[in-house]
């Protein structure tokens, strides 16, 4: 493979090439750096070039391993960081005009972790406004648009990390989710992911002036965004290295204990009311079918009631953000996010005082209700949405567009309310009047057990195909069209 197409490697092949001294770390970051300069202008995922940067790091790191230093098990993969969290020198903008010059004083305890184990990070993705769209534009650094098409959003707010790492821009992109954010760009751009559970990777930003609300800080994790389930399995043990300044970080390995006989899967089809789509119901027919083949025995079951815990837990977290953020989301909010968060608390409510409390507290019921259900169901396969993926802006549309965006999400964010991992991967690709798109389901796993979606999802990749592949031809079509 020529040097130039280095970037079409998976994260784990990379890895393993400049680990041998097959490639060198500078030949690695100047093939996803050559990648960048040619897709980027179309898709705008990456928002910060750190180019030179980059370049410099992959010298010494190339440096290190001649002198006989052991390279790390990530060395001179590249890698992309999310607008929103801290980097030494770099502006944590939230995609917010007002935070161009909010300059990181230190790296959040992530990025440390996996330039130890020699990463290489090329730029920064870009994010809505506050980080809290399920699309990804906003005043400062512009819309990110998809690279299957512009008929799709990219998803957010890790829209940047899932445009960019699906495109061919690093092997690696770094994002966080609330109630989705890293699930949603994912499921937009066929890529794969597993959203830990609470407390899994330390989450600190040096620059922050005060905490978190408490549900931000229970619902809300950093995570990556890949190209294939391996990659997961490859980077995450480094990204959940224990840090200091993260006190409620639980510090458990990365692979649990085996479990006895074949794991049980609970697939769900269930709407609750919602229509489901002909092409998400045949997504999880195929990840049934495949994770059966892989010796996993699936079950068509009834869940304890996801729909009740996700409105539940959306509408709590929306309220704690009314009561701790609506001052600035009036100030510092552009018309359209001021718009969206008036759909949010139109459709969704909003409480307070005695009631936002009781919701919270409610929140150990709902969780006591899955730990019980995963004791015979370790795994649960699910719908990631209902529908394939809207278009830009949709979220934008009044009460209707919230509604299909959000309204209809509660597969995605009732498992941030039970601080439950969730991993998302494509399972088709549906070819649709507008044009293709893949289509993901979602796999839920026992709480600390994020090694046990990722497997099921690599079975499910292993024999469905990785959706990178027909993205890059179609890319290729497109441009020579």
């Amino acid at each position: 493979m020529p040097d130039t197409q280095l970037w079409r490697l998976s994260a784990q092949d990379l890895a393993r090439k400049t680990r041998s001294g097959d490639i060198s770390a500078r030949d690695s970051v100047d093939a996803a750096l050559a990648r960048m300069q040619a897709v980027n202008p179309d898709l705008n995922a990456v928002v910060t070039d750190l180019s030179d940067a980059a370049r410099a790091r992959a010298n010494a790191l190339d440096t290190a391993r001649a002198r006989g230093d052991t390279p790390g098990p990530l060395h001179g993969v590249p890698i992309t960081i999310k607008v929103n969290v801290d980097q030494t020198g770099c502006a944590t903008t939230n995609g917010l005009p007002a935070l161009k010059d909010n300059i990181a004083p230190a790296n959040a305890p992530f990025i440390d972790s996996l330039e130890r184990a020699g990463a290489v990070v090329i730029g920064r993705t870009n994010t809505p406004e506050f980080s809290f769209r399920a699309d990804t534009d906003n005043p400062l650094h512009g819309r990110t648009w998809n690279p299957w098409g512009r008929h799709i959003s990219p998803g957010g707010s890790s829209g940047g990390a899932g445009s960019a790492v699906m495109a061919g821009i690093g092997a690696l992109a770094h994002g966080n989710d609330i109630g989705g954010s890293l699930r949603f760009p994912a499921a937009a751009n066929g890529a794969v992911t597993v959203k830990p559970g609470l407390g899994r990777v330390p989450a600190y930003n040096p620059s922050q002036t005060a905490e978190r609300g408490m549900l931000a800080q229970a619902m809300s994790v950093q995570g990556l965004i890949a190209r294939s389930a391996e990659d997961l399995h490859l980077a995450m043990p480094s990204m959940i290295a224990p840090d200091p300044h993260d006190p409620f970080h639980a510090p458990l390995p990365w692979r649990g204990a085996a479990l006895d006989g074949p794991i049980r899967v609970a697939l769900s089809k269930d709407s609750y009311g919602y229509d489901l789509h002909p092409d998400v119901d045949a997504a999880l027919d195929a990840a049934r079918d495949a994770l059966a083949d892989a010796g996993y025995v699936v079950e068509e079951v009834t869940l304890p009631d996801v729909y009740e815990i996700g409105r539940t837990g959306y509408l709590a977290i929306i309220s704690e953000v009314y009561a701790l953020m609506h001052q600035d989301i009036a100030a510092y909010g552009s018309p359209e996010i001021r718009g969206a968060f008036d759909c949010y608390f139109e459709h969704f409510g909003r409480i307070e005082g005695t009631e936002l409390l009781q919701a919270m507290a409610k929140r150990t019921f709902y969780a006591r209700q899955w730990a019980l259900f995963q004791q015979r169901y370790p795994l649960a396969l699910t719908p990631f949405q209902l529908r394939p993926f809207f278009a830009p802006d949709r979220d934008l549309e009044g009460v209707e567009g919230a509604d299909e965006v959000l309204g209809s999400a509660f597969y995605s964010y009732a498992f941030n309310y039970l601080g439950l991992p969730a991993g998302c991967v494509p399972a088709r690709l549906a070819r649709l009047p507008k044009g293709p798109q893949p289509i993901p389901v979602q796999i839920i796993a026992p709480r600390w057990r994020e090694d046990l979606a990722v497997d099921a999802m690599a079975a499910i990749e292993t024999r469905l195909g990785r959706m990178c592949d027909p993205l890059w031809d179609h890319m290729d079509r497109m441009t020579s069209e």
